[in-house]
Order: C-alpha cells, then sequence, then structure tokens
C-alpha cells in the first residue's frame, strides 16, 4: 500500500465497480457483494510509521481513509470497506490458522529463503535473477532481496500442487487467459515449496501474532489474503457464510501479485475444505512512458487531480475504455484523457443537445405518431440505406452484443461498440438533417424517436461505466428508476416497446451532462 493512492489504484477499483453495477442492474433482484478495502499490515508500514513519528495504528487509520475516500470520490459502490486491523479480520485470521494447524497443515522449520522488503514476501531461487546494477532482484517484481534464515511457521503448500493443477488443466479461471496458462505452467514445470507464513516479531512486530506463539507474527499476504473471508463474515456458522457471498464470482487484482492469489490463496482455501474463486481478473498497469510509476521516479498520475480536472465520469471512461482489454501495460496520458473526454462529449452531450432542441420538437409533432417497429420495417422494405434504418438495427444489436462482451470481461470493446452506435446516431442526425425546412415532418420524426432510444438504450448500458452521466441523461429522458434494468433493453422488452406509438416527449432545457473542467493537469 502507498501512502497516496495512484491512479493504479483507482483503476482496480473503478473496474470492480463497473463489474457490481454491471451485476445490479442484470438481475436487480439478486444481492451483490462488493468487497473493497486495506492491507495494513507488514515491514513496509511499520517502516513508514516509523519515519512519519507516528503510532502504526494511527499512520493506518490516515492510510485508510484516504483510500475510502477515492472509493468515495470515484462513486465506487462497494457494499464493505474491510481494514486488516479490524478486530473481525485479526477473529478470521486466528480462526484460520487454528483450523489448518489442527488439519496438521502447519508446522515449524528453520527457513533460507530471498526476501523483498517491497514485495513482503520470500522468493525461490528459481524466482530471482542478477541484476548488473541492483543485484539480486526478483524475476516477478524486478524488487531487490537479500538472503535470509529464520525460524518461521510454514504451510504445507506442497500438499495442493496435485489438485491446482487439476483446477487450472479443467478450465480457464484466469483472465486474461494467458495468466492461467502461465500459472498451471509453473504448477507443472517447477515443485512447490511449502510456504512460510510468519516472521520473527524482532523483525515484524505490526501485524497479528501467531496465536500461542507472540515471538511470532503471521506473514502480511497470508494474513492479508484473508481479507476476502473476513469481509463477507467469516468464520461462519454452519454453511450460512457460503450464501452470503462465497464462493467469489470475480476478483480483481493487479497482475503482480497473481501468484497469491491463483496459488497461495486457493490452497489456503483447499486446506479449509472451501470451494474456489470463480474467477480470476488479473489486468495489467497503468505506466508513464512505458515505466512504471513511482514515488522516487516522480511519475506517479494524481488520480483526485485528475477526477477534479475533468470530473470522475470522463476519467472512468478513459480508465475503462483505454485499460479495458487489460492483457498489455497502458500508458496513462493527460493528452489521451482530454481526447476521450472531448469524444464521450461530443458523441453524446451534443446528440442530446441536438436531438432535443425545441426546433426539431415542433417539427416532430407535425408527424403521425408511429411506432419504432413500423419505422423500422418500412425503412427495411423501401429504404434499407437509410442512416434511420442503420440507427435502429444498431440500437437492437448492442444490448446482447454489450451481455456477451460483459460475461467475456471485454470492457474495452463494450465501450467501443457503445461509441459506435452514437456516431451512427450523429451520422443520422446530418444526414436526414432534421431541422431543415425540405426533410418531410415523417422523417424528421422518425429522426427525433430513433434518437431518443438510442440514448435511452445507451443511457441503461453507460449506468455501469458513467453512473452520474447515465443518470443525468435518463433523468433528462424521464426514463423511471424500474425502467433502468437490463430487462428495460432486451430484446423482448425493445420490441415490445417498439411496436407501440413513439413518443416524441417534450425536455428539460440545457440538460449539463457533463461537468466543466475546473482546471488543467501537467502532463504526463
Amino acid at each position: 500500500m502507498l501512502v497516496n493512492p495512484h491512479i493504479g489504484h483507482l483503476y482496480s477499483l473503478v473496474i470492480a465497480d463497473i463489474f457490481a453495477r454491471y451485476r445490479r442492474i442484470l438481475e436487480p433482484k439478486r444481492p451483490v457483494i462488493f468487497l473493497a478495502g486495506t492491507d495494513e499490515h507488514g515491514l513496509k508500514i511499520q517502516k513508514a510509521a516509523q519515519a512519519k513519528g507516528l503510532p502504526p495504528a494511527e499512520f493506518c487509520d490516515m492510510l485508510s481513509s484516504r483510500f475510502k475516500r477515492l472509493a468515495e470520490k470515484a462513486q465506487v459502490s462497494n457494499t464493505v470497506f474491510m481494514r486488516t486491523t479490524l478486530p473481525e479480520h485479526h477473529n478470521a485470521v486466528e480462526s484460520v490458522w487454528n483450523a489448518l494447524m489442527e488439519k496438521g497443515l502447519i508446522y515449524t522449520a528453520t527457513y533460507s529463503g530471498w526476501y523483498s522488503i517491497t514485495d513482503e514476501c520470500f522468493y525461490t531461487e528459481a524466482q530471482i535473477i542478477e541484476d548488473p546494477i541492483k543485484g539480486t532482484i526478483s524475476r516477478e517484481t524486478r524488487s531487490v532481496v537479500e538472503q535470509h534464515t529464520e525460524v518461521n511457521y510454514m504451510f504445507r503448500l506442497s500438499a495442493f500442487r496435485e489438485s491446482l493443477v487439476a483446477h487450472y488443466s479443467n478450465q480457464v479461471h484466469i483472465f486474461p487467459p494467458q495468466h492461467t496458462a502461465s500459472i498451471l505452467q509453473t504448477l507443472e514445470r517447477n515443485p512447490l515449496e511449502d510456504l512460510s507464513i510468519s516472521r520473527p516479531s524482532s523483525r515484524l512486530s505490526w501485524g497479528i501474532p501467531v496465536p500461542g506463539d507472540p515471538e511470532q507474527t503471521i506473514y502480511v499476504w497470508f494474513d492479508a489474503l484473508l481479507v476476502y473471508l473476513s469481509g463477507i463474515g467469516y468464520p461462519w456458522n454452519g454453511g450460512k457464510g457460503l450464501m452470503e457471498g462465497w464462493p467469489v464470482d470475480l476478483q480483481i487484482i493487479g497482475k503482480d501479485i497473481l501468484r497469491f492469489h491463483a496459488v497461495y490463496l486457493p490452497a489456503i482455501l483447499l486446506a479449509l475444505d472451501l470451494p474456489l474463486q470463480g474467477r480470476l481478473m488479473a489486468h495489467a498497469h497503468w505506466t508513464v512512458d512505458q515505466q512504471k510509476m513511482s514515488k522516487s521516479v516522480g511519475n506517479v498520475a494524481d488520480p483526485f487531480e485528475a477526477m477534479e480536472a475533468f470530473g470522475v465520469d470522463v476519467v472512468r471512461f478513459y480508465l475503462s475504455r483505454v485499460g479495458g482489454r487489460f492483457r498489455d501495460d497502458t500508458d496513462w496520458s493527460s493528452t489521451q484523457l482530454e481526447k476521450h473526454d472531448h469524444e464521450i462529449q461530443a458523441q453524446l452531450g451534443n446528440l442530446l443537445m441536438r436531438i432535443t432542441s425545441q426546433k426539431i420538437a415542433i417539427r416532430a409533432n407535425g408527424a403521425p405518431p408511429l411506432s419504432l417497429l413500423s419505422i423500422h420495417n418500412e425503412l427495411q422494405t423501401h429504404s434499407p440505406q437509410s442512416p434511420i434504418y442503420a440507427l435502429l438495427d444498431a440500437i437492437k444489436a448492442l444490448p446482447p452484443a454489450m451481455h456477451g462482451m460483459m460475461d467475456a470481461l471485454e470492457l474495452g470493446e463494450v465501450l467501443d461498440r457503445i461509441m459506435d452506435v452514437l456516431r451512427v446516431a450523429n451520422k443520422a442526425i446530418n444526414d436526414v438533417r432534421p431541422w431543415h425546412k425540405d426533410t418531410s415532418t415523417a422523417d424528421v420524426f422518425a429522426c427525433r424517436v430513433a434518437s431518443l432510444e438510442a440514448l435511452r438504450v445507451v443511457g441503461i448500458c453507460l449506468q455501469p461505466f458513467v453512473p452520474g452521466v447515465a443518470g443525468r441523461l435518463l433523468d433528462a429522458l424521464a426514463v423511471s428508476v424500474d425502467e433502468r434494468t437490463w430487462a428495460a433493453v432486451d430484446e423482448e422488452a425493445l420490441m415490445e416497446r417498439w411496436a407501440r406509438p413513439a413518443s416524441v416527449a417534450e425536455f428539460k432545457e440545457a440538460v449539463r451532462l457533463f461537468p466543466a473542467t475546473k482546471k488543467p493537469i501537467a502532463p504526463a
């Protein structure tokens, strides 16, 4: 955890929020548990608190409040915010430890390995390399490691190698898919060594003491991984907890901590006789000039500054549009952020402003109130090249396409598809020219109601991504709250709506979807 959240932290929160919000509109009667939180133990925190001259608990309160404020500012809809310093988490960790001890899966041993203070974990010989400048480093994270020998408690991780191989051989559980292949290859080619899960309290005091042995502190990653259980009330009485959010449908992490979530956590779950996670998304990182963001380098992008300058929704749109493919690291760029700000304002904001103008409304009211279905069928028969026909087809195709892409976790493709629909809608207005006196009232009516329908469907589809903008858009269109779920845009509902005479209702003047930019941000 860093003292100040950077754009990568916001990215993880926003991506998780998009899937949570989508699930709520897809299945509004099914409760969605969305866990966020802060990992607050470990040597890094202990040393950072000492450097600030603060007690670790006070330092963690300050840290956690910043991350919580980040989530609130970004309109992240988490239902739980769990801190690893809370008593509920402490109790869960002790419960897991005692359960594993009773099963003979924890033992003491002298452990020698390469320890990274930055990563707060040990690495094996196969996981390190020599760097001509840094010396011995982690192959995965490039962090400096040092040789340590300690008497620690060990978890029999090796006992779960075959079960993990079978799990990852059966199905692609990690997205992007190449990570499943990588984890499987590691498990098949290398022995799975038992895991050190404690450190001497003389070296690490800021953490949860080993039950019954105050001379040892529970290893920070073993502690932190259990937040997924403590956040939903573990230990459970009977099977109640399994109905309260476990197994989780989707976990979202950065690719640098994949091993902990794809190997260590599943092994602990297997040891506890609990089902494994549904799917694990290991997203790529945001960089600056192809370099990882670093406080020492001075290239850390401030998420609060970006949201203040461009608004929450534009930053969310940029993160999910550009970063929504997850496979490769993406460069953060204030220039690109501004470009995406202009794009969504031009395609969405201007479309609403143009089609709801008083002049077009008056002309549309002079036409017979036809249904969208009759307009579609008439154009299909007599004018299949019509831009209005192309728009209606694009609207109809959007919800099923988005549903498939969301299931495939392809957020970037979803937003590409939504923006394509908006471009088709704007082109239809340009081609039809509903404001022009020579355009027939029938064409004006068709253009207006098709454009309004595009805005309604797009507004519902955009809710997970840009909740503020989508909410204001749907308010302007007088779409009631109970008509903002996925059921309102599925094929059956769409055809039923399109069979009714279309409405050309009046709208409030000067609906502003996007806030004005408050200040420029330094170029990255």
